[in-house]
C-alpha cells in the first residue's frame, strides 16, 4: 500500500511518451489506428492515459514511429507495469480509481476543502457518517468498502517516504458536526494529532475572510517527483471530479491556492483553534432551529 510506482502514473507517463513519439514522427492518430486495426479513439485514450496499452500494442506503435529497439524495450516495460493492479483495484466500483492511483504516486498534495475533512485526514466514524449522509443510494457493503479504502489511503502520511500534505479547510468543515457531537469532537482531535506530523500542514480559512479566491469549490493539486510526470489538478464534484493538466489550468489553481493560504489563519494558530473547538464546539454555542425567522 506504500508502493509509489503506481500503475496509474505509469500509464499516464507511457501515454505522454507515445504521443510525443508519434508527433515527432509526423504520424496522425488515424494512421496508427489503421495499422493496428483498431479505432482512433483507442489510440487517443492510450495517449491520454485513460486506457492501458498491451506490450504488443506499444511495440507495434513504436515500430511505426521508427523508435530504436533499446528505447522501445524501456517503454514496453513501462506498459507491463502500467497493466498491474493497484492495491485499490478491488474497490474500483466505489471510488475514483484514477485519483487514488495518482495520489499514491504523488510527492505532495496541496488541497482546499469547502465542506468536509479530506479523506487522508478522516477518522473511521467520520467517514461512515459522511458517506451515510451523502450517499443514500448505496448498500451497507459498499459503505464498508468505501471506508476501508479511504482508511487504507492514509498510510501515505506515515509510510517511510510519506507524502507532503498541505490542506486549507474552510471554517464550515470544522463547524458542521458530521456524525454528531462525539464523532466530530474525535475528528477535530484527530486533525490536531495528525498536524503534528512533520509532513502535514493544516490551516483554517475563517468565515470573516468573506469572499475569497476558492469560492468556486474544493480542489487538490498533486505534484509528482519525476520530471516526466506533469502535475495535475483534481477538482471534485458530485459525479467524481475533473482532472486538469494543462499548464495554464495548473497555474490558475496554484495562484488560487496561494491566495487562499495567505488569507487563512497561520498553521499553529489554526491547530490551536481546532483543539479549542474540540473542547468548545461551535455547534454547541449556536441556537437550535431557524432562529432567523
Amino acid at each position: 500500500m506504500t508502493e509509489r510506482r503506481s500503475p496509474t502514473i505509469r500509464r499516464r507517463r507511457l501515454g505522454a511518451e507515445l504521443r510525443r513519439q508519434r508527433e515527432a514522427a509526423g504520424i496522425t492518430i488515424e494512421v496508427v489506428a489503421e495499422h493496428l486495426e483498431c479505432s482512433a479513439s483507442k489510440i487517443s485514450r492510450i495517449e491520454t492515459g485513460h486506457t492501458s496499452a498491451t506490450p504488443r500494442d506499444v511495440r507495434d506503435m513504436l515500430q511505426i514511429y521508427g523508435v530504436s529497439d533499446e528505447e522501445s524495450e524501456e517503454l514496453v516495460q513501462i506498459a507491463r507495469e502500467a497493466r498491474q493492479k493497484g492495491w485499490w483495484h478491488p474497490y474500483s466500483t466505489v471510488l475514483t480509481g484514477a485519483y487514488v492511483g495518482l495520489e499514491a504516486a504523488a510527492s505532495s498534495i496541496r488541497a482546499y476543502e469547502q465542506q468536509v475533512v479530506p479523506g487522508l485526514l478522516q477518522t473511521e466514524e467520520y467517514t461512515k457518517a459522511m458517506i451515510l449522509g451523502a450517499r443514500t443510494d448505496i448498500s451497507a457493503g459498499q459503505i464498508d468498502q468505501m471506508v476501508r479504502v479511504r482508511l487504507g489511503r492514509q498510510s501515505l502520511l506515515s509510510q517511510d517516504d510519506p507524502i507532503d500534505l498541505w490542506v486549507v479547510l474552510d471554517e464550515a468543515v470544522v463547524s458542521r458536526p458530521v456524525g454528531g457531537d462525539a464523532v466530530m469532537r474525535a475528528q477535530l482531535r484527530h486533525l490536531v494529532e495528525t498536524a503534528n506530523l512533520p509532513n502535514v500542514t493544516i490551516q483554517l480559512l475563517p468565515f470573516e475572510v468573506g469572499a475569497h479566491a476558492g469560492m468556486d469549490g474544493s480542489f487538490a493539486i498533486l505534484d509528482f517527483p519525476e520530471a516526466g510526470d506533469p502535475d495535475v489538478v483534481y477538482a471534485e464534484n458530485a459525479t467524481g471530479g475533473l482532472f486538469l493538466e494543462k499548464s495554464d489550468e495548473l497555474q490558475k489553481y496554484i495562484f488560487i491556492f496561494d491566495h487562499i493560504r495567505a488569507a487563512a489563519i497561520r498553521p499553529d494558530e489554526s491547530i490551536a483553534l481546532i483543539a479549542k473547538m474540540a473542547e468548545e464546539p461551535l455547534w454547541k454555542c449556536r441556537p437550535k432551529g431557524p432562529s432567523w425567522t
